[in-house]
C-alpha cells in the first residue's frame, strides 16, 4: 500500500472513533469556551464524551481536507464544533466565517506500526482554535502516558515520537507541539489570528465518517451547518496531491498551497519575500518561476532562482523542502523530517516544465 493510502486509512481510523459506541450526549461546555483564558485540561471544555479524546461530543463532527499539511507523517483527525442553531455562510472563495463559539479542533496521532496504519494509534497533540467575540484564540494541548487526557503547554514542548515506518525500521522523531507565538506564523493572514485551511475548496471532497461516504459540502448543507451552499460540482475543489489520476501540475500546486501557501500568500508572514504559493496565483513569477530571492543568503544554497523550469536541483524551492537545516528549511515550522514523497511531487513538476514555461494554471 503506498504512503498516501496509508495516511488515508490512518485518518480513517481516526474518524472512526466518531461514530465508535452510542450516540454522544455530553454537551460541550459552551461557558468554558468563551473565557478569555484557555482551560488547564483538553477534557475541561467536554468536546469529548470521554477524557481520552475518542468520542467528540453533541455537534462535534469529522472533517477533513483534500490536501493537508505535512506533520512528520502524523495522522490528523479534524473536528468541528458550532453552537446549537449556528451555521456558516457558503463563500466560494477565502476563509469561511465562523460564527462566535465555533472550535476547530485537531488531534495528532501515530500508529506504532505503519504498516498496520489502524492499530496501537497514539494521540501525541491536539490544538484548538476557538472564535471569541473578540477574535480567534489557539491552545496547544500535549497528550499525557495513560491517554487519559491533553494537558495545555503555553510554551509549547518537544518530545520523542517512537514508530516503525512502512518500510519496517525503527523511526525516532523529536515532536514539536507550537507555542503561541509559533501558531500566530502559521494562522496569522494580516497579522490577524484565524483559520487558514477551512475553504470550500479545501472541504469539496468525500468523508466517509461511519461508513457512508458523502459529500462534505453536502453533508454540511444537510446538517444545516453551512447555507446556501451550490451543489458540489458547482463548487471550486483543491486537488488531492496524492491522487495519481490527477495532472502532475495540479497535484503540485495544491501540495503547495497546503504547505506553504499559508505563509507565502498576500497576507501571510513571508508576504515580504514576494513569492506567492497559494492557487489562487496564476502569474508564473511571483510563483517562483524564474524568480530571484528578495534576501540571498544561506537559505538560497547558492542557487540563484526559485524554481529553474526542467532544472530541479537548480531550484531554491526543492533545496529548502528537502532540507533539515534551520534557518534554511521550509516550511520553518511543524516539521523535522524531509517529505521525500512531497519532494519526489515537485521534483517531477519542476523538471516536466518546458525551459519557455508562460503558464501555471493548476
Amino acid at each position: 500500500m503506498r504512503l498516501g493510502a496509508r495516511l488515508a486509512a490512518l485518518a480513517l481510523a481516526l474518524a472512526g472513533w466518531v461514530c465508535a459506541g452510542v450516540a454522544p450526549a455530553a454537551e460541550v461546555d459552551r461557558a468554558r469556551l468563551s473565557e478569555a483564558a484557555p482551560a488547564a485540561h483538553l477534557s475541561d471544555y467536554r468536546l469529548f464524551e470521554d477524557t481520552g479524546g475518542r468520542r467528540p461530543s453533541r455537534g462535534v463532527i469529522a472533517y477533513a481536507v483534500n490536501t493537508p499539511l505535512f506533520t512528520d507523517y502524523a495522522a490528523k483527525a479534524r473536528y468541528l464544533y458550532l453552537p446549537p442553531g449556528a451555521s456558516i455562510p457558503y463563500a466560494r472563495d477565502g476563509v469561511l466565517d465562523l460564527p462566535v463559539g465555533a472550535v476547530l479542533i485537531k488531534t495528532f496521532a501515530y500508529p506504532a506500526d505503519f504498516r498496520r496504519p489502524a492499530r496501537d494509534l497514539r494521540l501525541v497533540e491536539t490544538r484548538l482554535l476557538i472564535r471569541q467575540t473578540d477574535g480567534w484564540r489557539a491552545a496547544s494541548y500535549v497528550w499525557n502516558a495513560d491517554q487519559t487526557d491533553a494537558l495545555l503547554r503555553r510554551a509549547g514542548a518537544r518530545f520523542l515520537v517512537r514508530f516503525v515506518d512502512v518500510a519496517g525500521q525503527p523511526r525516532t522523531l523529536e515532536y514539536a507541539a507550537p507555542n503561541l507565538n509559533q501558531c500566530k506564523q502559521c494562522h496569522g493572514q494580516n497579522g490577524v489570528l484565524g483559520p487558514i485551511g477551512l475553504r470550500v475548496r479545501n472541504l469539496n471532497g468525500d468523508i466517509a465518517p461511519g461508513g457512508r461516504r458523502e459529500n462534505q459540502l453536502t453533508r454540511l448543507a444537510r446538517l444545516g451547518l453551512l447555507t446556501g451552499a451550490p451543489p458540489a460540482a458547482e463548487a471550486p475543489r483543491t486537488p488531492r496531491w496524492d491522487d495519481t489520476a490527477l495532472p502532475i501540475p495540479s497535484r503540485a500546486r495544491a501540495y503547495l498551497d497546503a504547505n506553504c501557501g499559508h505563509c507565502h500568500s498576500r497576507g501571510g508572514l513571508a508576504s515580504n519575500s514576494g513569492l506567492y504559493l497559494t492557487l489562487e496565483e496564476t502569474d508564473p513569477h511571483v510563483l517562483g518561476v524564474g524568480k530571484r530571492p528578495v534576501a540571498a543568503g544561506r537559505g538560497s544554497g547558492d542557487l540563484e532562482v526559485s524554481i529553474d523550469p526542467g532544472k530541479p536541483d537548480r531550484s531554491i524551492l526543492l533545496y529548502r523542502m528537502s532540507s533539515v537545516e534551520p534557518g534554511v528549511m521550509m516550511p520553518q515550522l511543524g516539521r523535522s523530517l524531509p517529505h521525500a514523497e512531497g519532494i519526489a511531487l515537485i521534483r517531477t513538476w519542476i523538471a516536466g516544465m518546458a525551459p519557455e514555461f508562460t503558464s501555471s494554471r493548476p
